[in-house]
């Protein structure tokens, strides 16, 4: 599994472990958190992301990219490949008071860690805001 890699930003978020999950998983949501996602959609049969799920990216620089989900599991990893390439990897780990979420990177992906950043600084934001 790719989450061993040392090339991750985390966040503890002070909302349920199963929150977080459903933010990450959720494609609706993905333009939201996501810095660099403009709309993400599920390839037919697929209707909710899980293992072997396939499906299309649409960027914010107006590129659409298909995708496949390589490693998958339920509450607390996902990975994915982006046009073939392995791309990020998304952990949620209970804590005490809330979650930790992580988002790592391949080795040659290094620069978009601050993108990962600002996304996890997003989804503690969508999290925590009132009802």
């Amino acid at each position: 599994m790719h989450y061993r890699s040392v090339l991750s930003v985390q966040r503890v978020v002070a909302a349920p472990p199963h929150a977080v999950w459903e933010l990450l998983v959720d494609l609706d949501t993905w333009p939201q958190w996501g810095p660099s996602v403009k709309q993400a959609r599920l390839d037919p049969p697929f209707d909710e992301l899980t293992a072997h799920a396939t499906g299309v990216v649409d960027t914010v620089l107006g590129v659409s990219v298909p995708f496949v989900v390589s490693d998958f599991d339920p509450g607390r990893y996902w990975a994915w490949r982006v046009a073939g390439i392995p791309a990020t990897w998304h952990r949620v780990d209970p804590i005490a008071d809330g979650a930790r979420v992580t988002i790592g990177v391949p080795w040659w992906e290094v620069p978009y860690l601050t993108v990962c950043s600002l996304g996890l600084r997003r989804i503690e934001k969508l999290l925590l805001r009132p009802a």
